[in-house]
């Protein structure tokens, strides 16, 4: 069977639209000719050749108008503004719509808001693409009105070739069994069982205290951190990845296997490739026309997580064996080590659970590996913070007890910083939705008539550029300041309209795993500040690349103070990674 690139598959299909109406032209020169002896000249062939796109493009454009304008009225509604280019398709907006090198993170969409206002519309392509930062029109998408969008279309077809079906690639009823395949996992029972945090903070932190004050990449630490915390969590095989930082003298140290080592950095890199998809839109495929740029570290990825998962098949059929034909029982859901057992018991699928398995790895490592590393570096601009943090770790903890459940639910501080750090750096910074139909959103003017959305759309909305919104959250929008999730504040900005903080998205898709993120974190947060009292960005060790150009001191906003370069791959990170010191507090007398 011939497997075709997604660039040659987008070719043909480029292709076929010339070729189809070339031969149909043609066809009917040829019975005009046999038929009425009319010979067509060919310059006449030609232009109706040319003529075709452009006219069946013209009429489907007036019978699209017709049908939106009957749309319009029927719902009580007005169209989105338009930004629109000067070239055909719109194809001089899309470098607009992307963040340079010396840009900060979504100025961009910021620009464009300040034009065209808070949402605003551009066909690229032919194709509608909406973008919104407004927490009603968020609330619609996720919640109100949930059943007419849907991750869409263009969104599956970017992301198949590393999340195929998995739960954050479905919609509708596939993507309702996969949900329901995972949520039993994410129980109470489950997620307060830290044996597997403590194991792995611990590593952690002897890799910073190994450094003795030196600058280490602690994004890299944390990455590493969550890759071994979610395989082991959810697949019961861990791959190790502190091991190969951790000091010659530290105890047992399981080496990581090839496979397991090229883990980590081959879910980095598809994660930068589906990134960049989303960025070139349909036009994607045209870079991958000699290969598709995922399937390298797919195949990696694959036989790291392949024979995991044939083993627990191989072991599942001889259980079943064993217990004799017509005699098997399912598991129970307090039988459930991890994840691949409980999905073991749904499906023997080896590609469907593959896929699930990954989707739900991706998501269990990058909202951890993305927010502690922001968390630390804003404790490192703000040391009071840092100080009444620590305090509140040692009141309720003291300097060498491993937490449980009972201490994260009483340290309010520490969950006021978790938030805070989310608010700023969402780990998920910009999120899409396409409707299956003709729909609305609110408007953003007091009383007005809704926003005209048509079918098949797709919404790009901010949750970055809306948790900042000084509209939204105050004069004091850009400043780190945790005690806003614990004052009046608290109720003026969030629970007066829960869409303004979005973490962990909301509605019927909210993250399963978001109170396994919070424990994650807060247990690693608790043994890391019961060791370090003192951190400090390391400038000296930072890539010269990775530092923020001269330009930002004089502008605005968290842009002016900002020591490091945020960027997004589908979940945000640290250009050039953070580099910090650390020092280890005097041991209590």
């Amino acid at each position: 069977m011939l497997l075709l690139t997604p660039g040659l598959r987008l070719i043909l299909r480029l292709l076929s639209s010339l070729v189809i109406p070339a031969v149909c032209i043609y066809g009917a020169a040829q019975l005009a000719e046999s038929g009425f002896d009319y010979n067509v000249p060919s310059w006449a062939l030609l232009s109706a050749w040319i003529a075709y796109p452009l006219l069946t493009n013209f009429l489907r454009s007036i019978i699209t108008w017709v049908q939106e304008e009957r749309d319009i009225r029927r719902l009580g509604a007005v169209r989105i503004p338009d930004l629109k280019g000067r070239l055909p398709g719109n194809l001089d907006v899309v470098p607009q719509l992307g963040t340079g090198d010396d840009m900060y993170l979504f100025d961009w969409i910021e620009t464009l808001q300040g034009k065209h206002g808070i949402i605003f519309n551009t066909k690229l392509l032919g194709h509608n693409k909406i973008f919104t930062s407004d927490p009603n029109h968020i609330k619609s998408i996720l919640a109100t009105d949930f059943n007419v969008w849907e991750k869409g279309y263009q969104f599956r077809e970017d992301m198949a070739s590393v999340l195929g079906s998995g739960v954050f690639n479905a919609d509708g009823d596939v993507w309702k069994f996969h949900r329901s395949m995972t949520r039993p996992f994410f129980a109470r029972d489950r997620i307060t069982d830290f044996e597997i945090f403590a194991r792995h903070a611990d590593e952690a932190v002897a890799v910073i205290r190994a450094r003795q004050g030196n600058p280490i990449d602690f994004q890299d630490v944390l990455q590493r951190f969550t890759l071994d915390s979610a395989t082991e969590f959810l697949l019961g095989k861990c791959v190790h990845s502190l091991h190969a930082l951790l000091p010659a003298t530290y105890g047992k140290r399981e080496m990581m296997s090839l496979t397991a080592e090229a883990f980590g950095p081959a879910l980095n890199r598809v994660q930068e490739r589906l990134s960049f998809r989303r960025r070139m839109a349909a036009m994607w495929p045209l870079f991958e026309v000699l290969a598709d740029k995922t399937k390298k570290d797919m195949t990696m990825i694959g036989e790291f997580l392949s024979p995991i998962i044939q083993a627990a098949l191989d072991r599942k059929k001889s259980h079943e064996q064993a217990k004799g034909e017509g005699d098997v029982e399912g598991n129970s859901s307090n039988t459930y080590h991890v994840l691949l057992d409980q999905l073991l018991d749904v499906s023997d699928d080896p590609k469907l659970i593959a896929d699930e398995v990954l989707n739900i790895l991706i998501a269990g490592r990058d909202t951890t590996s993305t927010t502690l590393p922001y968390l630390v570096y804003l404790l490192a601009l703000h040391p009071h913070v840092l100080s009444r943090l620590r305090e509140e770790v040692l009141n309720r903890v003291g300097p060498s007890r491993y937490p449980d459940f009972e201490d994260m639910r009483e340290m309010k501080y520490m969950r006021a910083v978790i938030n805070e750090t989310m608010r700023l750096f969402p780990a998920v910074p910009a999120n899409i939705r396409s409707n299956i139909r003709a729909t609305t959103l609110p408007s953003t003017v007091p009383g007005g008539k809704p926003y005209y959305v048509p079918a098949n759309s797709e919404v790009a909305y901010f949750v970055m550029t809306m948790q900042r919104s000084k509209d939204i959250w105050g004069p004091d929008a850009d400043k780190f300041d945790p005690s806003r999730f614990l004052d009046e504040r608290l109720h003026k900005h969030v629970l007066s309209n829960p869409f303004n903080f979005v973490p962990f998205n909301a509605g019927p898709r909210i993250c399963l795993g978001q109170q396994f993120a919070y424990n994650e974190m807060s247990f690693f947060l608790v043994r890391f500040l019961q060791v370090f009292d003192h951190m400090e960005l390391a400038p000296d060790a930072q890539p010269a690349e990775a530092k923020p150009p001269a330009s930002w001191a004089s502008a605005g906003g968290r842009k002016a103070i900002e020591k490091l370069i945020p960027k997004s791959a589908l979940t945000l990170y640290v250009k050039g990674g953070l580099w910090m010191r650390f020092g280890e507090a005097a041991p209590e007398a």
